[in-house]
């Protein structure tokens, strides 16, 4: 079965938490801090392969996680740094941010890849935090959060040939004896719900992919049944072949035109699109029926007019070789994907702050904040009072003070609320970028 669209939940790994170590050999007197870093988090990519053209994988499994780096180690040892995930996916794969609909990547080619979610980074020890003001730091950092985000996978259709036509026109029997694709087939409409492609060989080995693009209706323009998706695959096909059923009681040029109706109301595209009349099933009625639906199609189009029977194989070589001759002589065509910088790949947010006041509740955000937040240990007092003093220096207080915070009220930072407790002491111009410097290092 083909599976063109698919929704996946990716997460990159954490970075590990940074270390508080001392150094303990016998002949050190002195020691010091030696707390290591912890390891960066695994980035998640997504890889274009050949190897694969449909998207039926990730109906059972849609998510996937990098592996969070390890811890830091004593000694200033790095703790090891996450696995990446790599998704394969087939080529002709566009990817979208499920939360804004922006097209971030078209990965065309096999070996095309794309960052998606980058690991965290790892905290730092320690013996990072060594300064002249500060000579034994009882702190470390945690690893940063990975980034959690869904993504929806489009698949281009790449078939170069659509085969179209009212249920039950015969499509899938044409495709399962020009190609190996084995579709389900029976004798009641509507048995084909997805596109099914196939390759089929040329001559010279090479190989032509062509879909068999399932039952269009009338109203199919208006999205009419899943009239949207069907036309959605029938624009991105060069060549098309017309499948008229002339061995139903129905009137095959009644349904001809509605199927061609329904091309043009969707996209002038369509209307204007290389179309071959194939009437099919003609093992079914006499010849005389044939050649009669024949020369009632003929004002309708000026290509020729081929008459097969899938079941017998009959007129079905010579319509392939013209099929090959057509596609030799028509220009391929570039399908334009506008793709927007995708900045949350990486979700280092650095903006700058925002305060919003509700009663006497005040609301900091920003993703400046977030991040520090994000590398603090809060049960350290001595990372607490460096990140209060970070705060500081980024004027988050006195810009607290300008919206009418006042001693007693509630602050509300990344999801944590504080009591405000002015400090009028404000540090120096020369302090204020030391900190900031050492925050953001």
């Amino acid at each position: 079965m083909f599976v063109d669209k698919a929704t996946i939940h990716v997460k990159s790994g954490s970075g590990g938490n940074g270390m508080v170590a001392w150094r303990r050999e016998k002949y050190v007197p002195f020691g010091g801090p030696a707390g290591g870093d912890g390891g960066q988090g695994g980035d998640v990519f997504i890889e274009a392969t050949g190897d694969l053209n449909t998207l039926m994988d990730f109906k059972y499994q849609s998510i996937f996680k990098g592996e969070d780096g390890e811890k830091g180690g004593p000694k200033n040892m790095h703790g090891k740094a996450g696995k990446d995930v790599v998704i394969l996916v087939p080529c002709g794969t566009i990817i979208r941010d499920a939360d804004t609909g922006n097209a971030i990547a078209d990965l065309k080619e096999s070996g095309d890849r794309v960052l998606v979610a980058a690991g965290g980074r790892g905290g730092r020890g320690n013996s990072r935090f060594v300064s002249s003001r500060r000579q034994s730091p009882q702190f470390s950092e945690p690893g940063e959060p990975g980034i959690e985000r869904n993504l929806e996978l489009e698949l281009k259709l790449l078939a170069e040939v659509g085969i179209i036509g009212l249920p039950n026109a015969g499509k899938s029997t044409l495709i399962s004896v020009i190609s190996a694709a084995k579709p389900k087939i029976a004798d009641y409409p509507f048995t084909t719900l997805v596109p099914n492609l196939g390759v089929v060989r040329k001559p010279n080995g090479d190989g032509v992919v062509v879909a068999d693009i399932p039952g269009l209706v009338e109203g199919a323009s208006e999205g009419i049944g899943l009239g949207h998706e069907f036309l959605r695959h029938v624009e991105r096909t060069r060549l098309l072949l017309h499948l008229v059923d002339v061995s139903s009681d129905e009137d095959a040029i009644a349904n001809f035109d509605l199927i061609n109706r329904e091309l043009a109301r969707y996209s002038e595209k369509l209307s204007k699109k290389p179309q071959v009349v194939v009437l099919s099933k003609i093992d079914a009625v006499p010849d005389e029926m044939v050649e009669h639906y024949r020369e009632l199609m003929a004002p309708k189009t000026s290509e020729r007019i081929f008459a097969i029977s899938a079941v017998t194989r009959q007129g079905v070589d010579t319509l392939m070789h013209t099929v090959f001759d057509m596609l030799a002589n028509l220009p391929k065509e570039e399908e334009v994907v506008h793709l927007v910088p995708d900045l949350r790949a990486f979700d280092n947010d650095d903006s700058e702050f925002e305060i919003h006041r509700k009663g006497k509740v005040f609301i900091v955000s920003g993703g400046k904040i977030d991040r520090l937040f994000s590398v603090t240990d809060m049960r350290n007092r001595e990372a607490v009072h460096r990140l209060m003093n970070i705060l500081k220096a980024m004027g988050v207080y006195k810009e607290l003070a300008n919206a009418g915070a006042q001693e007693g009220h509630i602050v509300k930072m990344a999801g944590l609320e504080f009591e405000y407790a002015p400090d009028d002491v404000e540090p120096s111009e020369g302090r204020r970028a030391d900190i900031e410097q050492e925050a953001l290092d």
